[in-house]
């Protein structure tokens, strides 16, 4: 049970639900319905893959110090874990929508399967930087940095 005690799992864990809540009200901002599916879904605003692997990179920092080999493991996870959400799933997902819209397309047509593919895969430049400071941030204050 010793991992109860660990500030830094509470960081990663915290900081996902406040990125899960945030694009929650974000989605119902912008189309005005309540979808909990949202809660569990990859990609909006703000990336919480960005904001979990900030979070934990910077508690590490903040715990272990930020000059050893703990750190720079966090910290170059991180940085593949948004570059990773910014760019392959992006892709992934502009390549999703495009499939849809041929498969609409050929439906009209021919009979083909209605499945469709998850389009909402990746993240923009700014959610990704939106899901990192919230990451920073809350693992500040977790920490008492920030008062």
């Amino acid at each position: 049970m010793e991992f109860l005690n660990n500030l830094t799992l509470w960081c990663a864990i915290l900081t996902w639900l406040i990125a899960q809540f945030l694009k929650f009200i974000f989605h119902y901002i912008k189309h005005r319905q309540v979808d909990f599916f949202v809660f569990v879904t990859a990609g909006g605003m703000p990336s919480s893959h960005s904001a979990v692997v900030s979070a934990l990179a910077t508690s590490v920092g903040l715990a272990e110090g930020f000059g050893g080999p703990l750190f720079a493991l966090a910290f170059i996870f991180a940085v593949v874990v948004m570059f990773d959400a910014q760019s392959v799933r992006r892709a992934a997902g502009t390549q999703a929508r495009l499939l849809n819209q041929i498969v609409a397309e050929l439906f009209k047509e021919h009979h083909l399967s209605e499945q469709k593919l998850a389009e909402l895969l990746g993240h923009t430049p700014y959610e990704v930087l939106l899901g990192m400071a919230l990451g920073i941030i809350t693992a500040l204050l977790m920490h008492g940095m920030i008062a």
